[in-house]
């Protein structure tokens, strides 16, 4: 799995019991100073915010830039955040305004197949598990390579909708907060996002109910 990240001007404190406490603590604590406190918050949401960072530039070693940077940033802004938010809805529009930066300098994009792995399980370098049927392996990798290609194909604001919404498990109510948008511009981008993916899929030859 890939590494939590921790910031070079911190000290490595390791685990800790901090993880059990809600984030409004955290935050007021590492707001006071405390580094151990901002430290919990990192390990609490480093995965999450990295694998947004990577779906918008689209390279393991981008991401793990931007997500760097973006929590100094974090660090150095949190007298500032004013908790209207959740923290990591806060976070979030930090690491994807950083990674769209950086999407834009890029004057060469890159161009990466969609790596399931990371959308699902976080980390991009971690092995994919082996699939005892190789026929059924083979089969279930093209599925999830054309899916990666329709997602890729979609408007960013509905790519974002969908993969907060099926990846990340968020709400209505969490997606509208992190996008800014209103909960009606969720549902409708949500609508037309699958409806355009089960279009696509089809297209090729394969229902919805094939992905797995």
């Amino acid at each position: 799995m890939r590494a939590v990240a921790t910031l070079t001007f911190m000290p490595d404190i390791g685990e800790t019991a901090q993880q059990d406490r809600p984030d409004r603590e955290l935050v007021q604590e590492a707001r006071d100073g405390s580094h151990a406190a901002f430290e919990a918050l990192v390990r609490r949401y480093s995965d999450r915010a990295f694998r947004a960072a990577y779906r918008v530039v689209r390279d393991e070693s981008e991401a793990e830039d931007v997500l760097q940077e973006a929590l100094i940033k974090a660090y150095r802004a949190l007298r500032n955040f004013e908790s209207r938010s959740s923290f990591y809805t806060w976070l979030y529009r930090i690491v994807v305004n950083l990674a769209l930066d950086r999407r834009r300098r890029s004057k060469a994009g890159v161009s990466l197949e969609w790596d399931d792995n990371v959308a699902r399980q976080v980390d991009a370098r971690a092995p994919q598990p082996a699939d005892s049927d190789p026929e059924l392996g083979s089969m279930r990798a093209e599925v999830r390579k054309l899916v990666g290609e329709g997602i890729q194909g979609l408007p960013d604001g509905q790519r974002e909708v969908l993969l907060l919404r099926e990846i990340d498990g968020l709400s209505y109510e969490e997606i509208a907060e992190t996008m800014q948008i209103s909960k009606g511009t969720v549902m409708s981008r949500l609508h037309y996002a699958r409806k355009k993916m089960v279009a696509f899929l089809r297209e090729r030859g394969i229902e919805p109910g094939d992905v797995s």
